[in-house]
C-alpha cells in the first residue's frame, strides 16, 4: 500500500490574501448592456481594477458589404448600424456619396433631411436618457422617453413606409417627397415634446438617488476626451467644444442652404465641464431642446420644388410615374438599375461626416469609376467612444458599470467591422 507523502499547506503572502481578485463576464446577455456587448471585468471585491471590452458579436461585416452593393443599395445596411436612429445613418452615408459624385442637393431635400436628422437625434437621446435611468432603477423615466419615440416612429413611417429601418435617402435626394400633411404632424409633435422633456427633467435632474449614482462617476477629463478622439455629447460633457453642424456645416446648418442667401439655422451647442455621467445626461437633455428649436425654424419654411436633383444629370433614379408612363423614363430606369450606365462616380476618394446623436459618423469612399465603391470605410462614433470605457470604470464599484456604460450609449452594431 502506497504511503501518501506529507503535503504541506500552501502559505499565501499577506499581499496575495488581500488581493483576492476574480474575473466576471458582464454581458453579452446582461440586460444592462442593452445589446451584444461583452465586458471581461477583473474585480477586487466589488471594485473594478481591470476591464477588457470585446466587440464583434454581430458579424455583420458592414464595411466589406459596401464594396459589393451600389451606392443606393447600401443604405439598407446603414439602417442596421445604429438602429436607434437609423435615419441619421442614411443621411450620413449619402452625404459621403454626394461628396464623391459632386452633387449639390436641392433646397427642399436639404430642409427635409435636416428635419429627419434632428428627429433621429431626439429619437436617440430619448432612449439613451430613458434607458440610463432604467438601468439605475428609474422605470418611469424610460416609459416617458419611449412614449415620445413612438410618435417619431409614426412620423418616419409616414414618409417612407417603415418604422424601424427607414432607408429613406437616395443619391442626390430622397426615396420620394413628403406627404403634404407631414409638416403639420411634425409641428403637433413639437408641441407635445417639451412637456415630455420637462417631465424627464423633473424625474431625474434633482433626484437624490440618480445624482448619487451619476455625480463624479466615470470622469473623462477634457484632455482624455481629446486624446481618445471621442465626439458628440460624450466629448461636449467634458468641455470639448466641437459640433460638426457648427464647425463643418452642411444641409440647413450652413449659410445659403436654400440658394436665396438665407442664414443657417440658429441653435446653441451645449457644453459642460462636469466630465461625469451626470454631465452627459444634462448635455443630452439640452440637446433635445436645441433639436426642437432647429425643427421649428425649418418646418414652416420648407422650400418648394423637387427633392431630387434633375433626372437629366443621370445621377438619380427617375420618378416612378415617368417609369410607368413614358418610354424615356423606362429606359432611364433600366440603364440605372440593370446596366448601371451613368450611375458611377468619377475616379477618386471622398470623406464626409455628420454630427449624429453619438458624435461624428463619417464614411470614407474610394471609387475606381465602377458603380460600386472600390473601398468603403466607416468612422462610427460608438467604435471610437467605446475605447475609453476601461479607463472610465477603473476604480469604481461593480454597480457603477451600468451607469457609465449607459452614459456612453454604445450601439453594438456600430462596433462590428
Amino acid at each position: 500500500m502506497a504511503v501518501m507523502p506529507d503535503v504541506q499547506p500552501t502559505r499565501l503572502t499577506r499581499d496575495e490574501v488581500e488581493s483576492d481578485r476574480w474575473v466576471l463576464n458582464f454581458g453579452p446577455q446582461h440586460p444592462a448592456t442593452h445589446t451584444t456587448l461583452r465586458l471581461v471585468l477583473e474585480l477586487d471585491g466589488e471594485t473594478v481594477v481591470g476591464c477588457t471590452p470585446h466587440i464583434g458579436y454581430l458579424h455583420s461585416g458592414f464595411e466589406k458589404l459596401g464594396e459589393h452593393l451600389d451606392y443606393n443599395q447600401y443604405v439598407v445596411v446603414t439602417d442596421r448600424m445604429n438602429y436607434i436612429s437609423p435615419i441619421s445613418n442614411n443621411i450620413a452615408w449619402h452625404s459621403a456619396c454626394e461628396e464623391l459624385f459632386g452633387i449639390e442637393l436641392t433646397p427642399r431635400c436639404k430642409a427635409i433631411r435636416t428635419i429627419c436628422a434632428e428627429l433621429g437625434r431626439i429619437q436617440d437621446h430619448l432612449l439613451c436618457v430613458g434607458a440610463a435611468a432604467l438601468d439605475l432603477g428609474g422605470f418611469t423615466a424610460f416609459l416617458y422617453g419611449f412614449n415620445e419615440r413612438e410618435i417619431i416612429y409614426d412620423l418616419l413611417e409616414e414618409i417612407c413606409g417603415a418604422r424601424f429601418t427607414n432607408s429613406y435617402t437616395r443619391v442626390g435626394g430622397l426615396m420620394h417627397d413628403i406627404p403634404p400633411e407631414w409638416p403639420g404632424h411634425v409641428k403637433d409633435f413639437m408641441k407635445r415634446l417639451p412637456q415630455a422633456v420637462s417631465d424627464l427633467e423633473s424625474l431625474l435632474t434633482r433626484n437624490r438617488i440618480f445624482i448619487e449614482r451619476t455625480k463624479g462617476i466615470g470622469v473623462l477629463t477634457r484632455e482624455q476626451a481629446i486624446a481618445w478622439s471621442v465626439t458628440g455629447p460624450l466629448a461636449r460633457a467634458s468641455g470639448v467644444m466641437r459640433d460638426l453642424r457648427k464647425d463643418e456645416p452642411y444641409l440647413c446648418y450652413a449659410d445659403n442652404w436654400d440658394g436665396k442667401g438665407s442664414s443657417a439655422v440658429q441653435f446653441k451647442v451645449p457644453v459642460s465641464s462636469g466630465c461625469d455621467v451626470y454631465a452627459r445626461y444634462l448635455v443630452r437633455l439640452e440637446e433635445l431642446r436645441q433639436s426642437m428649436l432647429i425643427i421649428e425654424q425649418i418646418v414652416d419654411n420648407i422650400p418648394t420644388g423637387p427633392v431630387n436633383v434633375l433626372p437629366d444629370s443621370r445621377k438619380t433614379l427617375p420618378d416612378k410615374r415617368e417609369v410607368y408612363f413614358s418610354i424615356e423614363g423606362l429606359i432611364h430606369h433600366f440603364e440605372m438599375i440593370m446596366w448601371n450606365r451613368g450611375f458611377a462616380p468619377p475616379v477618386g476618394e471622398a470623406y464626409a461626416a455628420n454630427e449624429t446623436a453619438n458624435g461624428e459618423l463619417g464614411f470614407y469612399l474610394t471609387s475606381n469609376g465602377d458603380n460600386k465603391p472600390y473601398r468603403a470605410r466607416c468612422r462610427p462614433p460608438s467604435f471610437i467612444n467605446y475605447q475609453c470605457f476601461p479607463d472610465l470604470i477603473r476604480g469604481h464599484s461593480l454597480s457603477d458599470v451600468v451607469a457609465v456604460l449607459g452614459s456612453l450609449n454604445i450601439i453594438a452594431a456600430e462596433l462590428d467591422r
